[in-house]
């Protein structure tokens, strides 16, 4: 969700909402504070004293997420920022609202412990190139983001470190492919957990940060928390399908030296 507090205000002394950027015109007219298409936070919401330690936390995330990367890591560091970047391309009606996948989940599973650079990479772009967020809650935005693509990434490579061993002690792929859907079965509920698990965090994350901001910007958390809940789930589904695919074909993804 994208929250706005920079609406032109009118002679009335009332928000003039700029319909073209609205998801609709109902809840531009009812929620004077945002308009809501992505889970982001817009500049002139938080407190600078908020966004300075969004920087720093997600400038310390990064730099130990660098310590992660070996050469051979940076073309799959590069395929998950145009993932998750071209994710937000990817838009979701429901009713009033509009939102976009995120695919952190994903994003966490495939990076591991460097998943907080394509985050960052991703929102920083996001920012710059589509107005999604704002200049100043780049390092909030990275941090609601990233820290559940690294919590969850780990789950999921955690949890399918020994099936990893299995798959390779395997050999061919006749042999995995002799387990069927079952072998599939476990990393499908993995990655259900990692991709619906990450937009619920990010959620309760974005919820936390709102209490240090107006007042006004809680009259449409309600509409945002309905919003992400089939959200949630879309991004679970996706997320399960990419680590079952990952799982059967490149096991070793997910191993947790990689």
């Amino acid at each position: 969700m994208i929250l706005r507090n920079s609406l032109p205000v009118d002679a009335d002394g009332r928000h003039a909402h700029n319909h073209s950027n609205c998801a609709n015109l109902w809840l531009c007219e009812r929620v004077p504070i945002g308009i809501p298409e992505a889970m982001h936070i817009s500049d002139g919401l938080l407190p600078a004293s908020v966004c300075a330690g969004g920087y720093v936390v997600a400038a310390g995330a990064t730099a130990m997420g660098l310590r992660w990367v070996r050469d051979r890591d940076v073309p799959r560091l590069a395929l998950m920022t145009s993932v998750f970047f071209a994710a937000s391309l990817i838009h979701l009606r429901f009713g009033v609202m509009s939102v976009h996948l995120i695919l952190h989940g994903l994003v966490g599973a495939v990076a591991g412990g460097a998943a907080i650079i394509p985050i960052a990479i991703g929102v920083a772009l996001q920012a710059l190139l589509f107005g999604h967020g704002g200049i100043t809650t780049i390092g909030v935005n990275t941090v609601m983001m990233g820290l559940p693509a690294l919590l969850f990434g780990w789950m999921v490579r955690a949890l399918l470190a020994g099936q990893c061993g299995t798959y390779r002690a395997q050999g061919t792929q006749h042999d995995r492919d002799s387990h069927g859907s079952r072998d599939l079965l476990k990393p499908g509920i993995i990655g259900f957990a990692a991709g619906s698990g990450a937009v619920v965090m990010s959620l309760l994350i974005f919820l936390g940060v709102g209490l240090t901001a107006d007042r006004a910007f809680f009259q449409a958390i309600g509409i945002f928390v309905v919003a992400h809940i089939p959200l949630a789930v879309i991004e679970g589904l996706v997320t399960a399908a990419a680590v079952g695919f990952l799982a059967k074909v490149k096991p070793e993804i997910f191993h947790a030296s990689q």
